[in-house]
C-alpha cells in the first residue's frame, strides 16, 4: 500500500490538472515551475552554455570543481514538460538529488520548446550539447543520459541520433515515465486514463501536435523512438514506469523492443506510482526508493565507488 505522504502528493498533483482534461500550455507552464524547483540540501547550480545551448551545471556544494572538470563523470539531464514546458528550474529536485545519490556533475539542458520551436529543435540541441561534451574532453564512458517524460522520450532520441551518426555512445541511460510514441498508440492511454491524476488522452493529443508542428510526422523516430527501425546498439538503459499512468504502455513496449533488438534494458514498473513521482523526492518514501534504484543503476556504469 502507497504512503500518506505519496497519497497527499497525488491529490496536490490531480489539484493541478486542468479539469476539461485539456492541454493549457501556458498553465502547463507556470505549473510546472512551481512544482520542483527547490535544491535538496547542499546543492547548487552554475548556469553556462554547451554547444551553444544555454543550461545549468547541478553539483553537490562540495564538488563544484567536477562540473569543469572534463575528466569526472557526468550526467546529461533532459527534463520533462511535454516538449511544450520545464526548464533547468522547473527539476532542480530531481537534479539535485541525482547530484547527490550519484556522485557526479548532472548538466540541465535547456533545450527550445514547442510550439515556439517544434521538432526537431530539442533533439538539434540534445545531440549539440552531447557533441560538445564529447568534445570537451568527456569521456563516454563516464557519461550516463537520464530523462524524464518527455526528456525521457529526448534521450532516446539522443541515443538513436548519436548511434547513427558514428558518435561514442555514453555508459548507459535512465528513463523516468518516458513519453516515446507520438501517435498514442499503447492501450495504456484508454486503460489508465481514470486512475492518472496528471495527464489525459486528450491532453496528450494537443502537447503532440504543438510538439510536431504543422508538417511533423508523428512516425519520425526521432520523434517516436519506440517506432525506430532499429533500437540495437545502444547502452544499458534503466526505465521507471508507474502502473497508474498513461504512459505505462510506452515505457513497457519499448523495454520489449530493446530487449529484442539486443539491447540491455532494466524496466522497473512501481504499483500505484503515477508519472515522474520521482519530483517528490526528500518528501514521499516511494520517490526516494525510486531515486536510490536509479543511484544504484548508475554508479556501477561509472564506476563510482
Amino acid at each position: 500500500m502507497a504512503s500518506s505522504e505519496f497519497a497527499t502528493f497525488r491529490e496536490l498533483v490531480e489539484a493541478t490538472r486542468d479539469p476539461t482534461g485539456e492541454a493549457d500550455i501556458e498553465a502547463m507552464r507556470r505549473s510546472i515551475e512551481r512544482g520542483g524547483g527547490r535544491f535538496p540540501a547542499r546543492t547548487a547550480s552554475s548556469p553556462t552554455s554547451i554547444g551553444g545551448v544555454p543550461g545549468e551545471w547541478v553539483t553537490t556544494v562540495d564538488a563544484r570543481d567536477a562540473a569543469n572538470d572534463p575528466a569526472s563523470p557526468a550526467m546529461l539531464y533532459l527534463h520533462g514538460g511535454g516538449y511544450v514546458s520545464g526548464s533547468p528550474s522547473s527539476h532542480r529536485n530531481i537534479t539535485g538529488t541525482l547530484a547527490t545519490l550519484v556522485g557526479c556533475a548532472v548538466f540541465v539542458a535547456d533545450y527550445r520548446l514547442a510550439p515556439e520551436d517544434p521538432h526537431p529543435a530539442a533533439v538539434t540541441d540534445a545531440v549539440a550539447v552531447y557533441r560538445a561534451l564529447l568534445d570537451a574532453g568527456r569521456r563516454p564512458e563516464q557519461l550516463v543520459i537520464a530523462g524524464d517524460s518527455a526528456g525521457g522520450g529526448l534521450a532516446m532520441a539522443l541515443l538513436l541520433a548519436a548511434r547513427d551518426a558514428g558518435l561514442p555512445l555514453p555508459a548507459g541511460a535512465v528513463l523516468i515515465s518516458p513519453w516515446v510514441d507520438m501517435e498514442g498508440t499503447g492501450n495504456s492511454i484508454t486503460t489508465r486514463a481514470d486512475v492518472d491524476p496528471m495527464i489525459q488522452p486528450g491532453m496528450l493529443r494537443q502537447i503532440a501536435a504543438a510538439f510536431l508542428g504543422p508538417d511533423g510526422n508523428p512516425t519520425d523516430p526521432l520523434a517516436s523512438p519506440l517506432l525506430a527501425a532499429d533500437l540495437g546498439g545502444l547502452p544499458p538503459t534503466l526505465i521507471h514506469v508507474g502502473d497508474a499512468e498513461v504512459l505505462l504502455d510506452d515505457a513497457t513496449r519499448l523495454a520489449d523492443r530493446l530487449t529484442a533488438a539486443g539491447s540491455p534494458v532494466e524496466l522497473a514498473v512501481y504499483p500505484e506510482m503515477i508519472h515522474v513521482w520521482h519530483g517528490a523526492a526528500g518528501f514521499v518514501p516511494e520517490a526516494d526508493h525510486a531515486m536510490a534504484a536509479i543511484s544504484t543503476f548508475v554508479r556501477p556504469l561509472l564506476v563510482l565507488s
